[in-house]
């Protein structure tokens, strides 16, 4: 049986970093569409309203590899088309995104607190890949993994798509040192530094993770470098990569992260950020060997923990 054949380059640029949005016609063996409109009209009223797609037919929003696309064009399955999507306001990050080291094969950034990595629900254009491509004028570029948007710190981006997937299986493989610094509470009867191993449990659309009994599925070192004024500077070695695991293991020591807004309580959603109170947690280091090039690599932040200034 053949494979479905690969789909042709996007005739429409990325607009303000972002790639438009690609559609495949699928199989109606039912006859239920007789025009591209009937079945994009299905497809997106429930989203944006079936005036909104007419809306966007009539300004040549459609397009296929031939150009623009009209509503009466008869069906065809298996037919590609792209359009790009209407973007929302959205308030800008106030913090400039970082780069730390750049060559022909990375790109590694030093994200601000607040800042997404990639495109999610109503975080866009505001977005850590997006802005880098726009202001590095690299349009292909993509993150090999992601950083939380509340944390600040290392993330690394791939230039050319083709290698994308070795860098992935670094973070895939835990082939990546990652070295964090966090800011919490000073507990002079808690011992450190310490492994933390524990089952963490994170559902969708809950916001807050959990741990709960069974075989551990996460592991953290703690090492305290430093205390002050009822405040210590955490390093913290996570072995696994699970949602919000830092802040959990902090969190389950009675060391919740100075700002936190889920761990011990999770704040009223929707409200809007405070750029004067990020959490504090920075992704210091990320160190590898180099899958393409076989060198080794090691990058360090040059961000700060405001919680923690320098003295």
């Amino acid at each position: 049986m053949r494979g479905r054949a690969k789909p042709p380059p996007a005739p429409l640029p990325q607009r303000d970093g972002i790639d438009p949005v690609r559609v495949r016609l699928p199989e109606d063996p039912d006859g239920r569409w007789e025009t591209v409109g009937d079945h994009l009209r299905a497809r997106f009223a429930g989203a944006i309203g079936a005036a909104r797609v007419d809306a966007m037919f009539a300004e040549g929003r459609f397009v296929s590899v031939r150009g623009a696309v009209s509503a009466d064009e008869p069906y065809a399955a298996g037919r590609y088309l792209w359009f790009h999507r209407d973007f929302a306001p959205e308030e800008p990050v106030p913090f400039p995104v970082g780069v730390v080291h750049r060559d022909a094969h990375l790109v590694v950034a030093d994200k601000p607190h607040f800042l997404a990595t990639t495109p999610r629900g109503r975080h866009v254009t505001e977005t850590a890949v997006a802005r880098l491509r726009r202001e590095l004028e690299l349009p292909a570029l993509q993150p090999a993994h992601r950083l939380d948007r509340l944390t600040a710190g290392l993330v690394l981006f791939v230039v050319r798509p083709e290698e994308r997937g070795a860098y992935q299986t670094l973070f895939r493989d835990r082939l990546v040192r990652k070295e964090y610094e966090a800011v919490a509470r000073y507990d002079p009867g808690l011992p450190l530094p310490r492994t933390v191993r524990s089952r963490i449990v994170k559902e969708r659309g809950v916001v807050a993770a959990r741990e709960e009994p069974g075989e551990p599925n996460s592991e953290s070192r703690v090492e305290l470098l430093e205390h002050r004024a009822g405040l210590g500077r955490y390093r913290l070695l996570p072995a696994t990569g699970r949602t919000h695991q830092l802040r959990v293991h902090m969190n389950g020591l009675g060391l919740p992260l100075v700002n936190d807004p889920v761990y011990p309580v999770v704040e009223a959603e929707g409200a809007a950020d405070d750029w004067s109170r990020s959490l504090q947690l920075l992704a210091r280091v990320l160190e590898f060997t180099d899958p393409v090039t076989g060198e080794p690599r090691r990058f360090e932040s040059g961000l700060r923990l405001s919680a923690w200034p320098d003295r």
